[in-house]
């Protein structure tokens, strides 16, 4: 089955004459015919009841309508939306994030993308660090952002965007959030912990409260960074993390004294892929950038943000 054929079987149902469905196709008759007839040999059946003046639908033909109508609109959608991506019109993107990576350090290069390619869809997945790296693998996604893949694909390209301290993360009305300074590793074992299961640096960050006898005797296990920042912020436990994971306006950040644990947060590709020109762009913007400024900021916000909440609720009270 041809798409001409069922192009011709629809105006003929549409015209009920031959004739004048060849004129609507540009088409001459006897070829129109032809094309029928070699469509209704493949479905085993006359499609038309031909009369001289008027043609009527057979019941087969009836039957065949709807889904021949369907099966042209389709290709015909089909064909639009490649030529649409051809012509850059509409132009997909697939960006993988681990799970520890706060998407919010995007939004700002995001935006930009979006201006610079006004047909630009967004897909996001999340993943841990390994998911990241084999949906790249697999082609399901154009870029990758997450921390260090260990054993990663040697056909991989990844360049580092920025490298961040753990810290310590507490409710604002936490007894900790008063502070002065770095908090001395004791203290932590009083408290009950927030473990980030997908966290890159979990058994660095366990060895160094064993070395220091501060492991906390309780904990509970989180396994997204949502997760984590509702239970923080309902003063549930206390958080070990990356200073851009964890940015609430309901809780607040502490140096840990002797802590000095980083992580590198990278983007990835597949080198030898064809990329996109909205992914290569997106790569080249996010290599260029300053990200110390882009912490700083969110930062700020998200203290602005405290004070603003605590001013109000001054003012409630």
């Amino acid at each position: 089955m041809e798409m001409h054929q069922v192009r011709y079987f629809l105006a003929v149902a549409r015209e009920l004459n031959f004739t004048r469905a060849a004129e609507s196709c540009n088409v001459a008759q006897p070829s129109l015919t032809r094309a029928i007839k070699q469509l209704e040999d493949e479905l085993g059946g006359e499609l038309f009841r031909r009369e001289r003046n008027l043609s009527h639908l057979t019941e087969l033909g009836h039957r065949m309508l709807p889904m021949l109508q369907q099966c042209y609109e389709s290709a015909l959608t089909a064909k639009s939306l490649a030529q649409s991506m051809k012509s850059g019109a509409i132009a997909p993107l697939s960006i993988a994030l681990s799970v520890t990576v706060n998407i919010m350090l995007l939004v700002s290069f995001l935006s930009e993308l979006v201006r610079a390619f006004p047909g630009l869809e967004l897909r996001f997945y999340r993943g841990t660090n390994n998911e990241v790296a084999e949906l790249l693998k697999k082609g399901e996604v154009d870029i990758g952002i997450a921390g260090s893949l260990e054993g990663a694909w040697e056909r991989l390209d990844s360049w580092p965007l920025f490298t961040e301290p753990y810290r310590l993360v507490v409710a604002n009305d936490h007894r900790l959030a008063s502070a002065v300074g770095a908090v001395p590793p004791s203290e932590l074992m009083k408290e009950r912990l927030l473990c980030r299961s997908n966290c890159e640096h979990s058994k660095e960050i366990m060895q160094f409260l064993d070395e220091r006898s501060a492991r906390p005797n309780k904990k509970h296990d989180v396994s997204t960074e949502q997760d984590l920042t509702a239970l923080l912020d309902s003063n549930f436990g206390i958080g070990i993390a990356p200073r851009s994971s964890v940015l609430s306006m309901k809780s607040k950040q502490l140096d840990i004294d002797g802590l000095t644990i980083e992580r590198t947060v990278y983007v990835y590709a597949v080198s030898g892929r064809q990329r996109s020109t909205a992914a290569s762009t997106l790569i080249k913007m996010l290599r260029a950038a300053d990200w110390r400024l882009i912490e700083e900021q969110l930062t700020i916000a998200s203290g602005c943000e405290r004070t603003r909440a605590i001013a109000v609720n001054a003012a409630v009270t």
